[in-house]
């Protein structure tokens, strides 16, 4: 059984980073945004079998692809800087050629073309045992021994990921809270997020299953059409949203992450914070490194290194003050558990 390491946290974190230091490993299977781009759709109940297995992977992911539609592709889209085969404008790009193979290979249209003939033939059984059984494809495939899957804004994820995967190891990573919710408010993928909150909090449903015609029919007029296939790009980009309230997501982000990091057994788990990977890369990376159960080879910590990009650091304290002031005030309570959290590294 090869070791498998879930990296998970808030994103915005120096996360995407972390996945090109590991891919830079020869032992680690880097897995870039892999859970993101596959979701829930590629964890049906029951038994499948391995041409159902596929069309959850091959299939695209429906929020990606109405903000590729939209021109408003996030900056982690891989396939879209240099598209192969596929393209939003002329046919739905599969979800695994986003942002997970290209990470890998060069010829990811070639890869997907690999993957798919040797998964279809898979005899049915539960989801977990297929995507294990993709692990070590791809790890057989490019002679690494140790997988780890990072994406970004996956704290949401873990509890499902350590359910169907026990044996896991989890990594739970993070960055300076004001420095982080200013990344995020930034971004469009957190601006949509907090877009899609105000949608259901105000349709009062949970799920957006639950949505009915009357509910979107009584959504204002700059909210209801992101849910269409297309949407204005101006609708996230240009709107206001408080600093504030990225603040209290990074918050919330960090709070539910630490408290389940908490409930794992102390083998399984470890942290990983963003500054002290800046200041301590060749020490933080060996940690991490033991923790995978790989070797932290000499020349791979030299070329990590390199990786960090120091520039991203202290960039909330180029706030007005008085936004600042605000913008700590709402990260307070994620500082606090962080602080409080001993014993979980």
């Amino acid at each position: 059984m090869r070791s498998l390491t879930f990296v998970f946290g808030t994103g915005r974190s120096g996360s995407t980073a972390l996945s090109r230091i590991l891919n830079a490993h020869p032992d680690v299977l880097s897995l870039n945004e892999y859970m993101a781009s596959v979701g829930d759709a590629s964890f049906p109940e029951g038994k499948v079998d391995g041409e159902e297995f596929w069309q959850a992977l091959f299939g695209p992911a429906p929020h990606f692809e109405r903000m590729i539609r939209s021109g408003l592709p996030l900056p982690e889209f891989l396939h879209t800087r240099r598209p192969g085969r596929y393209s939003a404008r002329t046919a739905d790009i599969p979800a695994l050629s986003l942002m997970v193979l290209p990470h890998l290979t060069d010829d990811p249209d070639g890869l997907l073309d690999e993957l798919g003939a040797a998964v279809v033939r898979w005899p049915g059984r539960p989801a977990a045992e297929h995507h294990r059984a993709l692990f070590d494809l791809l790890c057989t495939r490019f002679g690494r021994t140790a997988v780890v899957e990072r994406s970004g804004y996956s704290t949401g994820w873990a509890p499902k990921l350590r359910e169907a995967f026990p044996e896991a190891r989890f990594v739970h990573m993070f960055r300076d809270g004001p420095d982080c919710a200013l990344s995020m408010s930034r971004h469009p993928g957190y601006r949509t997020i907090l877009l899609l909150r105000e949608i259901r909090t105000r349709s009062g449903v949970d799920s957006f299953a639950d949505l009915t015609p009357e509910h979107i029919r009584a959504l204002p007029p700059d909210l209801a059409p992101l849910l269409d296939e297309r949407f204005d790009p101006a609708l996230v980009r240009d709107r206001h949203i408080p600093l504030r309230t990225f603040g209290a997501l990074w918050s919330e982000l960090v709070t539910e992450g630490t408290e389940f990091l908490a409930r794992l057994p102390a083998d399984r788990r470890t942290t990983l914070g963003y500054e002290n990977l800046l200041d301590h890369p060749g020490e933080e990376l060996t940690r991490l490194a033991q923790f995978i159960g790989v070797d932290p080879v000499p020349r791979w910590l030299r070329t990590a290194s390199a990786l960090l990009d120091h520039g991203r650091r202290g960039s909330a304290r180029s706030l007005p003050a008085a936004e600042l002031a605000e913008l700590r005030d709402s990260c307070t309570p994620g500082t606090h558990v962080l602080a409080g959290a001993t014993g979980l590294n």
